[in-house]
């Protein structure tokens, strides 16, 4: 266990029995975040009200960051699909911070049902000031002088997560999971005591327990770990955890259903994780997963400067995220380049792949989807030897093969065939002794 890693400003409070009352009296500012897993009817927005109340007698100020309800961004996404094949970016962006307003305003009605103050706030009312890239927009600034006047006037803030404004005031979304990144950064920017992320799970356990039923819950990570975690698939946004890190402000991720404790995301402390003790801990802390992965892979290229910024600039201008890349030279000069993606940024890539390769002379590309990422992750890996040769030997044992392979200092990640996803996960788990974690 790595409770020590925890601030001891509300260790005991976090260790407590009766954690959800008295956690609170050790805390002025927190910021919540509530998925849509959480709001998905009224019965369970009233079910969340009631928590918000608890929490509030406790003498907590909370702003409570909310979701859409349910399956409702899905649902606009098709009702827009259906109206035309390629939806303009600023009206999607538009219709689907609707969602938000649904559940922010919904909760507020019920908050005030229970005799509590509290008052909604758009993305653009909270402050939440964005760039111009329409579904994928990167906040900039917070102006928090409204939702500070409103906590002066001892009111609980509900604001719709996942959207923000530009300097033409229109309305911005940040992507998938962004309501995640909204909740963090209102809580950098108040100087909150901890921002708590609700879900519908118990917090970060060491697999996805779809895949490995004996994954174990994590009672803390550090935001390094978390980070890569995220990225590869954990149920957290990476660019929460990025500002987590940055700000260095703790988070915590646990369930809106069962008052447990959760996973507290904190900085580690360097000095125990180099003594005696913390040098015997498990040094592999997950395994990450994130599946429907594509790769493309481009031939005949030239291997001199400038060939990599031809290929990938024009991706970055159409907002396409590339993630694993992996180049191979020969002694011709010629030298092939692979990356994955997304399938669901397959069909966007291969058009643009054919304008990058109708530029490059004698060069083409294949791709090919169906694939998975799969990693280790651990500070505890960093200069450790070993930790590669016993993941690529377990699937090797396994008769899995390996397509791609990166690494990063506390991650090994490896590219498979997503059919043998479940499988991988379960045999690295039990190989890094993951059932019973120090």
């Amino acid at each position: 266990m790595l409770i020590y890693r925890i601030n001891p400003k509300y260790l005991i409070s976090y260790l407590s029995k009766h954690y959800l009352g008295n956690f609170y009296k050790t805390l002025n500012l927190v910021v919540q975040k509530y998925g849509g897993s959480s709001l998905a009817s009224s019965k369970a927005i009233k079910n969340i009200a009631h928590k918000i109340k608890l929490k509030t007698e406790n003498g907590a100020k909370i702003v409570s960051v909310v979701s859409a309800m349910g399956d409702t961004t899905d649902n606009l996404i098709n009702l827009a699909e259906e109206v035309t094949n390629n939806p303009d970016s600023r009206e999607l962006d538009l219709l689907l911070s609707t969602g938000e307003l649904v559940s922010s305003t919904l909760l507020t009605m019920a908050l005030k049902s229970m005799n509590i103050k509290a008052i909604s706030l758009t993305g653009t009312q909270a402050g939440i000031f964005t760039n111009k890239s329409h579904g994928n927009a990167k906040i900039l600034s917070i102006d928090s002088s409204r939702i500070r006047d409103e906590l002066n006037h001892n009111k609980v803030i509900v604001v719709a997560g996942f959207q923000g404004f530009d300097d033409s005031m229109d309305i911005t979304t940040l992507g998938r999971g962004g309501s995640d990144t909204t909740a963090v950064a209102i809580a950098a920017e108040l100087n909150a005591d901890i921002c708590e992320i609700y879900t519908d799970v118990d917090g970060i356990f060491t697999a996805n327990p779809k895949h490995v039923p004996n994954a174990i819950k994590l009672d803390s990570v550090e935001y390094d770990e978390m980070l890569e975690l995220a990225s590869l698939g954990a149920k957290m946004h990476p660019r929460s955890i990025e500002l987590g890190l940055v700000y260095k402000m703790p988070i915590l991720v646990a369930s809106s259903f069962n008052d447990v404790p959760g996973t507290i995301i904190t900085q580690g402390d360097d000095k125990l994780n180099n003594n005696t003790v913390g040098e015997i801990r498990n040094r592999v802390r997950g395994i990450a997963t994130d599946e429907n992965i594509s790769r493309i892979t481009i031939h005949g290229l030239d291997n001199k400067p400038g060939t990599a910024t031809r290929i990938f600039e024009p991706l970055s201008i159409a907002d396409i995220s590339v993630d694993v890349i992996v180049q191979n030279s020969g002694n011709d000069g010629q030298t092939n380049i692979s990356f994955t993606i997304k399938d669901n940024e397959l069909t966007k890539t291969k058009t643009i792949m054919e304008m990058i390769c109708a530029n490059i002379d004698n060069s083409s590309f294949t791709y090919d989807s169906g694939l998975s990422k799969i990693s280790i992750v651990g500070t505890g890996m960093q200069d450790a030897p070993g930790y590669a040769t016993q993941m690529f030997k377990s699937l090797s044992e396994a008769n899995i093969n390996i397509e791609m392979i990166t690494t990063s200092e506390i991650r090994i990640t490896c590219i498979i065939k997503q059919e043998s996803t479940g499988q991988a996960a379960r045999i690295l788990h039990s190989s890094f002794d993951l059932d019973s974690p120090n």
